[in-house]
């Protein structure tokens, strides 16, 4: 009854809302034509259009369900940047402008549908990918030790953005000790694998290029008391440096990233997956806190190039190889930074 009657006071034209008030529609139709004989109201009179309402897969929509989320501490808050809120979203790194990309193309449709969670994914790496600048973590330190390297510093530049030279370019220095990724070493390397593995049968270990530096070739590495590797030990090429005169000469399948032992940044990074493992958590007859994905947010201590200690909050940059983060628009600090991740590089 009010509803109609605030539209017309308020001079409205277009009343949008989701089907489940298409019932409504003949009563709200009838009160203003009533009202309209009787002269209370005058023409033009608003109009009521309905459309399905967003079903995003692996979430739920529902203000009571999450509401239930937060008071049960199921999740961090309503700005949890896996809950599926404006004030979520935000925190995670999507922009208005990857909003508005998947509001245009998922469309406005009567009929229902499901739409899967990718299609708002890409809608934030095409938004991103154009005007974030790239940087470099290591998310799961192993140590290499270069053992020829002498003096203190090589300095190494790449650019903030590959298709921007205009942004500039970033500084950060090689070292004697330096962090790589540990999936980047296989002691016993399976078919295809590319990067670092040792000597063996009388073979040279595998060659790989340090990104933006030298060409190396691992010599052997560390283990602890359970075997498992805390280091690997490569000679490096120097006259094998990335843009240098000469380097194109050496041919390696492997490309790694790296940041130096003693500059890097330790950093606090969130990594966050989908909230439920069930696309349709809210279907049937689904008890949905059954279906909340264990694994949704994993917290990692991990090593940054010295620049992203520099980050304003709500900074979103491009992790080469990792994907897009962000830093929190709480927790970020410059002495201890703390970044979210928004969303990986492909599907």
């Amino acid at each position: 009854f009010t509803h109609c009657i605030s539209d017309a006071l308020e001079n409205i034209t277009h009343s949008i809302c989701t089907l489940e008030f298409e019932n409504n529609r003949p009563l709200y139709e009838w009160i203003l034509h009533e009202l309209e004989t009787a002269g209370a109201l005058k023409s033009p009179l608003p109009h009521q259009y309905e459309f399905a309402r967003l079903n995003l897969s692996y979430t739920l929509t529902s203000k009571r369900k999450l509401l239930q989320l937060v008071q049960e501490n199921y999740v961090d808050g309503w700005d949890d940047p896996r809950m599926p809120t404006i004030v979520g979203l935000r925190r995670r790194g999507y922009t208005p402008e990857a909003l508005q990309l998947f509001c245009e193309r998922i469309g406005v449709s009567k009929a229902d549908s499901w739409i899967d969670m990718s299609v708002l994914e890409q809608s934030l790496r095409d938004d991103l990918d154009p005007k974030v600048e790239r940087g470099t973590a290591v998310l799961s330190p192993l140590k290499l030790i270069i053992e020829n390297f002498e003096g203190d510093i090589e300095w190494c530049s790449a650019p903030k953005h590959p298709h921007h030279e205009d942004w500039g370019r970033r500084e950060f220095a090689l070292t004697k000790e330096l962090w790589i990724e540990s999936d980047d070493f296989m002691m016993e390397p399976m078919k295809g694998f590319f990067r670092l593995y040792p000597p063996k049968d009388g073979q040279p270990g595998n060659r790989v290029r340090l990104r933006y530096g030298f060409v190396v070739e691992c010599t052997g590495y560390d283990m602890d008391e359970n075997g498992n590797p805390i280091a690997v030990r490569v000679k490096y090429f120097p006259d094998s440096k990335s843009g240098t005169p000469g380097s194109a000469d050496y041919k390696v399948k492997g490309n790694i990233h790296w940041v130096s032992v003693s500059h890097a940044i330790q950093a606090e990074i969130r990594m966050y997956d989908r909230l439920f493992t069930d696309p349709n958590p809210a279907s049937g007859d689904k008890d949905f806190l059954t279906l909340l994905n264990p694994d949704s947010k994993k917290i990692l201590r991990a090593f940054v190039e010295p620049s992203l200690a520099l980050a304003n909050k709500e900074q979103c940059f491009q992790f080469e190889r990792h994907g897009y983060f962000v830093a929190d628009r709480v927790d970020y600090t410059t002495n201890q930074p703390v970044f979210n991740f928004a969303v990986g590089l492909k599907d």
